[in-house]
């Protein structure tokens, strides 16, 4: 499996996000631009010393990402708060499976979400004070739960 991030600005919440990959045994795709320079010692505070260890692949954008990689569609489980497909908990996540989300600021870019309405899902959240939760910990949740038939 895969945690896919569009864009992403926030070098804390990727060296986060790539502690979560190494913790689950997760390639960590990267599609610029980026808010940051990975090479920034905070990607690499928030991933600790683990960071070295983080399997991680670049792409210049989404193009790019899909004309290398060519997911099958059915491999793609992109995350918005409005998704449309239903929640994290429907989907059964094939071994193989994509996980994909976009900026912290804006999400993911239209022309992502235009191609794929069917595959886009959402984290529920119970609180109507509360419009999105932090990308490292809404992309844990989704780990965790993707990943769920293969933990013990």
């Amino acid at each position: 499996m895969k945690i896919v991030l569009v864009a992403p600005e926030i070098p804390g919440n990727t060296g986060t996000i790539g502690r979560t990959c190494v913790a689950l045994d997760m390639e960590l795709v990267l599609i610029r631009p980026y808010g940051f320079e990975l090479s920034d010692k905070t990607v690499r505070r928030a991933g600790l010393d683990y960071w070295k260890h983080v399997r991680l692949a670049e792409y210049d954008d989404w193009d790019a990402f899909l004309a290398d990689r060519r997911p099958p569609r059915e491999a793609l489980f992109l995350f918005e708060d409005d998704g449309a497909a239903g929640t994290v908990y429907d989907p059964e996540y094939p071994a193989g499976a994509y996980l994909v989300f976009g900026r912290e600021t804006v999400g993911l870019p239209g022309e992502a979400l235009a191609a794929f309405p069917d595959r886009t899902f959402r984290l529920p959240m119970s609180s109507p004070h509360i419009r999105s939760l932090n990308l490292a910990n809404a992309v844990t949740a989704v780990a965790y739960q993707a990943m769920r038939p293969w933990l013990s």
